[in-house]
């Protein structure tokens, strides 16, 4: 399985990122990505898979989500 993912700015330049994870919760599929050699720069998504693209996250309550689920996958990790 890649681990990658390209991700396009408005100027149509190209960077690739790390997948961290994914999940889903109420029907939508999350992504969380993190840059080569930075782990601690992670990065949210919404990943939609009817046209492959991603959606930043804007809402402050899924985003706080997110975090949540992020954290316990942390800890998880750390044990």
């Amino acid at each position: 399985m890649d681990n990658k993912i390209y991700i396009s700015d408005e100027n149509g330049n190209e960077y690739i990122f790390n997948i961290l994870f994914t999940f889903d919760i109420e029907n939508k599929k999350y992504v969380l990505v993190y840059e080569d050699n930075d782990e601690d720069s992670l990065f949210p998504f919404i990943y939609n898979e009817e046209d492959n693209t991603i959606i930043e996250i804007e809402d402050e309550e899924e985003f706080n989500m997110v975090e949540e689920v992020l954290n316990a996958f942390l800890e998880d990790n750390e044990q």
